[in-house]
């Protein structure tokens, strides 16, 4: 039985479709590892993981309930576009980080005092001059300056077009994101169901980059045995990846 299966039974799923919450709650459980390997993937976007995480939960009920159990397919492959989606919709919604009010108001001081220095003496003031000058850190005075500047969305549209292609679009398109993360997803749930010797083999192989060679003496067999153990490992995996 696949790991998948094991820990997203049908009968479950039918269970928290037709609105049992304690099933719903043990999905949710089961698939928190699931929910956290595509939360962390927008990490430094100014949110917290913690919230992100709350809202990738959402997606994934939407998923659970969206689910065609008849379908020749993993839940958690089905519910990763879900995932992504609604936290994607978060981001894009809540629009850029909050400014405090306080910054706002160092940072009209600075751009005050930045306009007479000018016409003063006709340059720029430094970071330096201006923190002197204000009694602040150099480190408030280029934080309050970063907030004026302006914040280019990624969801924004490239022409005049309110249908036009956004940013994100010519980044890369949602689909082959999203079979990616999926393919990087199930690896590493086959990794994690390898024995000891078999999961170090292959992070030694292929996350070390070490040859058979040195991995054969790590372990302490013949470079033809690692080489024979490694090709055993590989076949299995892709057997389970195209089940």
């Amino acid at each position: 039985m696949e790991d998948d299966d094991f820990i997203n039974d049908v009968k479950d799923i039918i269970k928290a479709q037709n609105g049992d919450k304690q099933y719903m709650e043990l999905l949710i459980e089961n698939n928190k590892g699931l929910i956290w390997n595509i939360v962390r993937r927008f990490k430094d976007r100014g949110f917290e993981l913690e919230d992100l995480y709350q809202i990738g939960v959402l997606g994934f009920i939407k998923s659970i309930k969206k689910f065609d159990t008849s379908f020749d397919v993993r839940l958690s492959t089905y519910a990763v576009p879900y995932i992504m989606g609604e936290i994607k919709r978060h981001i894009r919604d809540d629009g850029p980080v909050k400014v405090s009010r306080s910054i706002k108001e160092l940072g009209g001081k600075i751009l005050e005092l930045q306009k007479e220095h000018m016409k003063k003496t006709g340059e720029d003031m430094s970071i330096m001059q201006v923190a002197k000058e204000l009694k602040v850190s150099k480190e408030e005075v280029a934080l309050a300056l970063d907030c004026f500047n302006p914040v280019e969305s990624i969801y924004s549209s490239i022409s005049n077009d309110e249908d036009g292609q956004s940013i994100i679009d010519t980044i890369s398109s949602n689909i082959d994101e999203q079979t990616r993360i999926v393919n990087k997803i199930s690896v590493k749930q086959l990794i994690d169901g390898l024995e000891d010797r078999d999961k170090k083999i292959i992070l030694l192989r292929y996350y070390k980059c070490r040859t058979q060679s040195e991995v054969a003496k790590i372990l302490g067999i013949t470079q033809v045995q690692v080489s024979r153990i490694e090709k055993q490992i590989l076949n299995k995996m892709k057997v389970k990846l195209a089940i």
